[in-house]
């Protein structure tokens, strides 16, 4: 059984899709006015590893992220610059979508903007003025709380702090504007509009994701995810326009991350100690597997404090890993039975999967995959592994990974028999101090698109292009 920590309850509660064996999954995605930090990719890591939970359990997943191309943020600096919102968030855009296939984060089935479903937003304000929820002040389009009974349940928020008649136009505001909040916002001189029913304007930003989930996923959906400080007052107000519009639940399980800060202050732009992921490799020599590797190893309901210490360990855990699964895919093993690697890895494998269902609890998972990692380690000291059992060992790793998605691709550690001759010949040189020979050898594989790096954990090795190898 599943296990989730649903903010609206406030509670763990068993998870049960609607439909048996489907889950549909709303995530928000990118506000794409500047470059993401790896602080925004703590919330999408999150749900990478609930996603690839779902799907090792054998769920059929609906992954919906929107792409947020207009707001007030991205209004102002595309109309100081006078350029198109598209020529202004289209670089963004780009970099988020290098981002996260650098960090190995799989890709969502749709990723929805704003500026294309326009017609979409409109009809639901529409719908809702005429249901009596929405009403219209000086061109501009408002949600009235005070005709949805149910707002404030999932931020907790005290409605008699609301001050009745007070509107707000601003996208995102204080938790103490307890006030109805704009739909639709009136065009003014200079602003980037569109011409709807309406009339002339430009959608509020919590119309966006209400839209857009309806349109893929329908009126009621299975989880809807984000960092915690998405639940007021965007959340708040998706729930209430969505629950108005249709008279039906809007999402059964709502998910949210906390942040991450960095040495103990929250990342942010203002206190200048953001770090994007490109700072981090470039700069900093950050391996991608080992930051993803990071943003997994903290429950996401727990502040993730980042720090160059907390990186260094994380690559030094990564490298554990590695280095077992390097010798397992290169050593050679005598044959044999493996009941008691049978043993471990079943027991570590069972731990794995409890600690994820128990409210994607990582560190109890992370813990099976070390431990596993050290029995294997004393094993090989005694020569206790045979061939059935490295293969097992291999194909545990490689299903684990499946969900962690911290090592290369399978078929990136497979050399043909003449390569690993060649390694192997090469080992034997340098240990003979024969290192012409070494190298000779060295520069062989490289024009063959190979490059070795000697480490004190042994040889390492990743295929590169020919002509990047040449050149």
């Amino acid at each position: 059984m599943i296990r989730f920590f649903d903010t609206m309850s406030g509670k763990l509660e068993a998870f049960r899709p609607l439909i048996k064996g489907k889950v549909k999954l709303y995530t928000c995605g990118p506000t794409v006015y500047d470059y993401a930090h790896i602080g925004n990719f703590r919330a999408y890591m999150f749900e990478d590893l609930l996603k690839r939970f779902l799907l090792y359990l054998g769920y059929e997943v609906t992954h919906i992220m929107n792409i947020t191309d207009v707001e007030d943020k991205i209004i102002r600096e595309a109309t100081a610059r006078k350029i198109s919102l598209r020529e202004y968030t289209d670089p963004f855009t780009e970099a988020f979508f290098q981002d996260i296939d650098t960090l190995n984060i799989m890709r969502a089935d749709v990723y929805p903007r704003a500026t294309e479903h326009i017609p979409e937003m409109a009809e639901m304000v529409k719908v809702l003025a005429e249901k009596g929820f929405a009403y219209e002040k000086d061109g501009s389009w408002y949600f009235d709380i005070s005709r949805y009974p149910g707002y404030g349940r999932l931020s907790k928020i005290n409605m008699s702090e609301r001050r009745v008649g007070v509107r707000i136009d601003a996208d995102e505001y204080a938790k103490e504007s307890v006030h109805d909040f704009a739909l639709w916002k009136a065009h003014r001189q200079g602003d980037f509009y569109w011409d709807t029913d309406l009339g002339r304007g430009r959608p509020g930003w919590h119309i966006e994701c209400s839209a857009m989930s309806r349109k893929y996923l329908g009126e009621t959906f299975d989880i809807h995810c984000g960092g915690v400080d998405n639940i007021f007052p965007h959340h708040e107000n998706e729930i209430a326009q969505s629950e108005a519009f249709s008279g039906k639940r809007f999402v059964n399980t709502w998910l949210h991350c906390q942040h991450l800060v960095r040495d103990g202050q929250k990342m942010s732009k203002s206190l200048g100690n953001t770090l994007s992921l490109r700072e981090l490799i470039d700069e900093h020599g950050a391996d991608p597997m080992a930051v993803r590797l990071l943003l997994l190893s903290t429950h996401y309901r727990k502040m993730l404090n980042f720090t160059f210490a907390a990186l260094r360990q994380a690559e030094a855990a990564l490298q554990r890993i590695r280095a077992l699964l390097r010798v397992l895919e290169t050593q050679t093993f005598p044959e044999g039975g493996h009941e008691a690697i049978d043993s471990m890895a079943s027991r570590a494998g069972r731990d794995f999967v409890a600690g994820l269902s128990d409210d994607l609890n990582i560190s109890t998972s992370l813990s099976a995959v070390f431990g596993l990692i050290k029995q294997s380690n004393v094993l090989l000291a005694q020569d206790g592994i045979s061939s059935s059992g490295a293969e097992l060992l291999k194909a545990t790793l490689r299903s684990w990974d499946r969900i962690l998605g911290v090592l290369p691709p399978q078929e990136e550690q497979i050399l043909p028999d003449d390569v690993m001759h060649r390694i192997q010949e090469r080992e034997a040189a340098r240990a003979a101090k024969d290192y012409a020979h070494a190298d000779r050898i060295r520069d062989e594989l490289l024009t063959r698109g190979i490059v070795l790096e000697d480490t004190k954990e042994g040889v390492r090795w990743k295929r590169v292009g020919k002509e990047s190898a040449g050149g």
